[in-house]
């Protein structure tokens, strides 16, 4: 069996996000974290590759770019709050 670039991004990504899931269940993480919120995003990035130039599955992609597109939004949420934390 011959694994391509696209093969290991996915089996990377699936680990980032499977990683991600148990490390917040383990309370090693923060769900509202940044390290966990790019784990995610990361995670369904690669995942995303893997689809795109392997085998191409509509509803997995289509989960793939929701999990990206709210990983983005926990990421950009948590800099609001630390930057209206700072504020005076």
């Amino acid at each position: 069996m011959t694994f391509y670039w696209h093969d290991w991004a996915g089996y990377i990504g699936v680990l980032l996000v499977l990683l991600a899931f148990f490390l917040l269940q383990a309370h090693k993480l923060h769900g509202n974290g940044l390290t966990y919120q790019l784990m995610n995003v990361l995670g369904a990035v690669g995942v995303m590759l893997s689809l795109l130039f392997g085998s191409f599955n509509w509803p997995a992609f289509v989960m793939q770019l929701a999990w990206l597109l709210i990983g983005i939004y926990g990421i950009v949420r948590g800099a609001q709050r630390r930057r209206e934390a700072r504020l005076p």
